[in-house]
């Protein structure tokens, strides 16, 4: 696998296949730095995919499965930009508060104007969007797809 910026790329293994994700630190360096991070620890690995919306989006990154927990690290101050919320788009997940993202994000299954400007936008699926769109749905999901291994392409 050859990619045009290892350093900036996400190779993320699930139980339906592999999927590439070109991040954005020109848009969110903070998280970029905090998935990278997580990545480089294996925090990833083995963590399901525990809320995903038909036509909205697939939700992962909690490592108790119940879209409450997070690393030990501290919360994300929010990098909000006019990035759209699109097919594709990975985003960071948070609660109520803009700056409580830490480990958990979302891939959006189609647009989703009403996220723009209030999640931080970090990262883009150039490359496995139809591995996405295999993941079982639910809220809670039955029998939830994971992460197998969630990997900087520069470390591979």
């Amino acid at each position: 696998m050859t990619f045009e910026n290892p350093e900036d790329t996400l190779v993320l293994e699930t139980t339906k296949g592999r999927v590439v994700i070109k991040l954005r630190p020109d848009l969110a360096p903070g998280h970029v730095a905090r998935v990278k991070e997580l990545a480089r620890e294996n925090f990833y690995d083995g963590v399901v995919f525990h809320r995903v919306i038909d036509g909205f989006m697939a939700q992962t990154g909690d490592p108790t499965g119940t879209g409450t927990g997070g690393s030990s690290k501290p919360d994300l101050k929010a990098e909000f930009s006019s990035e759209s919320h699109k097919r594709g788009t990975v985003s960071a997940a948070r609660t109520a508060n803009p700056n409580s993202a830490n480990s958990q994000f979302f891939i959006c299954f189609e647009r989703a104007p009403w996220l723009d400007k209030q999640y931080s936008v970090w990262g883009e699926v150039v490359e496995g969007m139809e591995v996405i769109d295999q993941i079982k749905r639910g809220e809670p999901v039955r029998d939830p797809d994971s992460i197998t291994t969630l990997r900087v392409a520069a470390d591979l």
